[in-house]
């Protein structure tokens, strides 16, 4: 495991951003999928990613990384959050520019720091192997690496990206890590089911752990433009004064980009990544049909019911009620079914289309009608 040490120096990263559109009408632009409970847990996605954070790096040691119109609910629901940890952004511009800012700034008040990130939307469960992967990712890092948490494979899943690994790489304090060999875009089922049988994949749950210097510099080998653009950034960001005129300057001019692009990928063909396995259960929560595996634990037969007042009645009935209304909602008879009810908007559609989702709302953004987004 990560030493005292090296752990002492760990600050966590929460990048808070994205619409979810495959969970609309429930997850929308002004209230995105992070800030509900989506797990039944009592709690938002957010705030279970903050508590099982909090073990590791302190609350005086995460940073959330949000939108503007974002501020006043995530300080709502993370009253510990200290306001020079809240980063802003000006509009979204994609992951490396959420975590490499952070990590741009961070360096700047602790050059040595490492940092790790955890998007705000994902389910975890079994903290304990959650826990002891990060304390190992951190020790990779810490010799040197950009580390990521590969979660071993239940099921021959086609939604997620893979991590092939290679040689162990026989870090002290960090006994399961290995090089990472590549990274693998999102399988069909047949090469699917060869991963899994194979052994040497995991999916890929896009967290990084590094040291910020390290990563920094990856992203200058690859994006030199833009580490210069958030190295601007970071120097104006603790300065009230300058922090504006340095946003309204530089943030129209950032690349959209996504970190496994920017910088992962081509770390691993350096031979500069390393995975660690997670043995703890992960689901990035990406549409109703995972939102129902997630609520009837895994139990295809059951029906989901999410909703604070929610009023259901079912009758042989599977699938997914998620209700905001007091009104009731009579099922009976259907199978694998979701219904999403808000005060404005209404989902019915089945688990095996939940995917499709996606397109309803990308229809609505060609239609005008933005009032329901």
């Amino acid at each position: 495991m990560a030493s005292s040490e090296a752990l002492s120096r760990f600050h966590a990263v929460i990048p808070a951003g994205g619409v979810g559109s495959r969970l609309w009408p429930l997850s929308r632009a002004e209230a995105p999928k992070f800030l509900h409970d989506l797990s039944g847990s009592g709690h938002s996605l957010l705030r279970d990613t903050w508590d099982r954070l909090v073990p590791l790096a302190g609350a005086h040691r995460i940073m959330v990384v949000t939108g503007r119109a974002h501020r006043a609910a995530v300080e709502d629901q993370l009253p510990e959050l200290r306001d020079a940890n809240i980063v802003l952004e000006a509009d979204p511009r994609d992951s490396t520019v959420a975590i490499c800012l952070a990590a741009a700034i961070l360096e700047r008040r602790e050059p040595d720091v490492i940092i790790g990130s955890f998007a705000a939307d994902h389910i975890i469960s079994h903290l304990p192997l959650f826990e002891s992967a990060v304390r190992e990712a951190v020790a990779v890092a810490d010799a040197g690496y950009i580390a990521t948490i590969g979660i071993k494979p239940t099921e021959p899943a086609i939604g997620f990206g893979y991590i092939k690994q290679a040689e162990a790489l026989g870090v002290d304090g960090a006994p399961s890590a290995h090089a990472v060999e590549s990274f693998v875009e999102k399988p069909d089922l047949p090469t699917a089911r060869g991963y899994l049988r194979d052994g040497g994949y995991l999916w890929n749950a896009s967290m990084f752990i590094s040291r910020a210097d390290t990563l920094l510099e990856a992203l200058g080998r690859t994006k030199p433009q833009l580490l210069a653009q958030l190295r601007e950034l970071a120097a104006a960001w603790d300065d009230p004064a300058a922090r504006g005129p340095a946003v309204d300057r530089v943030w129209p001019r950032l690349e959209k980009v996504a970190i496994d692009y920017s910088v992962a990928e081509p770390a691993a063909a350096e031979g500069r990544m390393a995975v660690v396995p997670g043995l703890f259960r992960w689901n990035d929560v990406g549409d109703f049909a995972s939102l129902a595996k997630i609520n009837s634990g895994g139990r295809k037969a059951d029906l989901a019911i999410l909703g604070e007042n929610a009023r259901v009645l079912a009758d042989a009935s599977s699938g997914i009620v998620v209700s905001q209304q007091k009104r009731v909602i009579s099922l009976i008879g259907v199978k694998d079914i979701v219904v999403v009810d808000t005060p404005d908007a209404l989902l019915v559609t089945t688990t095996e289309n939940a995917q499709r989702v996606k397109s309803v709302v990308d229809a609505l953004k060609l239609s005008g009608s933005t009032d329901v987004l």
